[in-house]
């Protein structure tokens, strides 16, 4: 960057342009790619870890959604048509009136999954003797027989201190879009994806993958709509990370990106994988750890064709064969294919 600051016609209209344009430090870029990396990878494990103890409980707050075949295969059309209709929106209306709205909707949302995220921690961080009250929030339609519940909701003192945390975390995000707010909402949502959103077989995950991945790579290499919604649209549905944190600190603002359903729909076929683990029963989660590596190399191919070519990647191009390759070459091996697909 130093010699084109220094190439200055007699105008110095040259070194203008080249101010303007940012250029991130190799420091700069390796750690924000690094910490994106190391953002994406935690809520797959723990989230997968977790949709293990959570098809197992009988709690009706925690019942996963199960993703049929069906689902799977609709889910990139309905997706697609979410995204071009973005995409409108924001070419027709004004991106304040998109993004406030949108504000106040993921804030209620965050809040609602960082206090979820948060809550197995903060029993193992409260004493013993602290005064832990249950509260139910009940709220019925009718009279005797004919009495339906609409609402039922379990909660303690433990839940409230959750949600009055990640309250602040939410106006903190509402007032000032930081995107250490930003972050820490984005990991929530991803790691409940992948707990909560439970594939019914491999299969189901393979339709998903696959119909994903031709999504991805069409809306971001056939056409600019992907880079457009994903610049435009001021919502935790990525995790950033800038690359002039060494320069400036916290105040720091020129980002790299990964949006969270590169995190997300491979996240929910790697806990699948888990559960599959789980099921052989045989103490091992080589299925689990082989997915898990697959998806760090496909990551990482990702950002070094990105950062190669200098455009905007479709993270599943690389991510859907890795995480569906690795695996399956491994039951391969073992012979267990048939029982995975099972």
């Amino acid at each position: 960057p130093n010699e084109s600051l220094n190439a200055t016609d007699s105008n110095g209209t040259e070194a203008l342009n080249a101010t303007a344009k940012f250029v991130a430090t190799p420091e700069g870029t390796a750690l924000a790619y690094g910490s994106l990396v190391f953002m994406a990878l935690l809520p797959i494990f723990f989230g997968a870890l977790r949709s293990v103890t959570c098809s197992k409980s009988k709690n009706a707050a925690d019942m996963p959604e199960t993703i049929t075949s069906r689902d799977a295969a609709r889910f990139p059309i309905i997706a697609s048509c979410t995204l071009f209709g973005l995409y409108l929106f924001f070419k027709v209306f004004s991106q304040e009136y998109i993004n406030l709205l949108l504000s106040v909707y993921f804030f209620a949302l965050g809040v609602l999954a960082l206090s979820h995220t948060m809550s197995p921690l903060m029993t193992k961080v409260f004493p013993a003797s602290f005064p832990n009250k249950q509260y139910q929030l009940l709220f019925t339609q009718g009279t005797g027989e004919s009495k339906e519940e609409i609402v039922n909701y379990e909660f303690d003192t433990k839940n409230l201190v959750c949600l009055l945390i990640s309250s602040v975390v939410g106006v903190w995000y509402l007032l000032k879009k930081h995107w250490i707010a930003n972050n820490l909402f984005g990991l929530a949502f991803a790691l409940n994806g992948v707990e909560l959103l439970h594939l019914n077989n491999v299969s189901t995950g393979c339709i998903l993958l696959g119909g994903l991945f031709v999504y991805d790579v069409f809306w971001v290499f056939g056409t600019n709509v992907m880079v457009t919604v994903a610049k435009s649209f001021e919502a935790p549905i990525k995790l950033v990370f800038p690359q002039d944190l060494l320069e400036k600190g916290l105040e720091a603002s020129n980002f790299a990106m990964l949006g969270l359903g590169d995190i997300v729909i491979p996240g929910i076929f790697i806990a699948l994988l888990l559960r599959f683990d789980v099921s052989l029963k045989k103490n091992s989660r080589t299925y689990f750890y082989s997915s898990f590596l697959a998806y760090i190399f496909g990551l990482g191919l990702t950002i070094f064709v990105m950062h190669t070519f200098k455009h905007a990647q479709p993270a599943l191009l690389y991510l859907v064969p890795a995480c569906v390759g690795f695996p399956v070459i491994v039951a391969l091996f073992k012979g267990e294919l048939t029982e995975m697909f099972r």
